[in-house]
């Protein structure tokens, strides 16, 4: 098994937080990082063009491939296209690994907050009642990726050749190892 531990998160220089949508993934790599000292990427930064455009698998690439082949970085998450790529060159994976109601409910708050204050996230974009409301809204894709992402963690820290997985099943235990830090 390849359980991780405080200690794998604290020498690691390379991190990748995974999670559920709604999960608080890129909270928690922006206060790795903070604590860590190391360079934060949100992924969906990367991913996504003004107008909520998805970009390109092939400008994906030339965004994410590069910072996975750094010597210092934490993901805030990864497509499953890269996963191959992250797994080969991660120190230890931190996934939040919480109930599906914790990460539910916390998109649905983060969701409504971007609505009322017309927060920009990924380029420009601003989340909208409409988009909330969609058959290919991100709350949709919450319901579509729980089960698959909480596997694929799961999975990958019963690997033996996988990098550590040090899984956070509630939000008191990301405070427990963000305070240790």
């Amino acid at each position: 098994m390849s359980a991780g531990t405080v200690d794998d998160v604290r020498r690691a220089r390379r991190i990748l937080c995974f999670g559920v949508t709604g999960s608080g993934k890129s909270t928690m790599a922006v206060a790795l990082g903070e604590r860590l000292g190391l360079p934060v990427t949100l992924v969906d930064d990367l991913c996504w063009s003004p107008g909520w455009v998805q970009r390109s698998r092939d400008e994906i690439d030339a965004s994410v491939l590069p910072i996975l082949a750094g010597d210092a970085f934490v993901l805030d998450t990864v497509y499953g296209f890269h996963n191959e790529h992250a797994l080969a060159s991660v120190d230890v994976i931190v996934g939040l690994d919480y109930a599906r109601l914790v990460s539910l409910a916390r998109l649905v708050r983060r969701t409504a907050r971007r609505i009322r204050t017309r927060e920009r996230v990924c380029n420009g974009n601003v989340e909208t009642l409409r988009l909330a409301l969609a058959r290919d809204s991100i709350i949709g894709w919450h319901f579509r990726s729980w089960r698959s992402k909480r596997e694929r963690m799961r999975r990958w820290q019963s690997d033996a050749s996988a990098p550590p997985v040090l899984l956070l099943a509630r939000p008191r235990d990301a405070d427990r190892l963000l305070a240790s830090l």
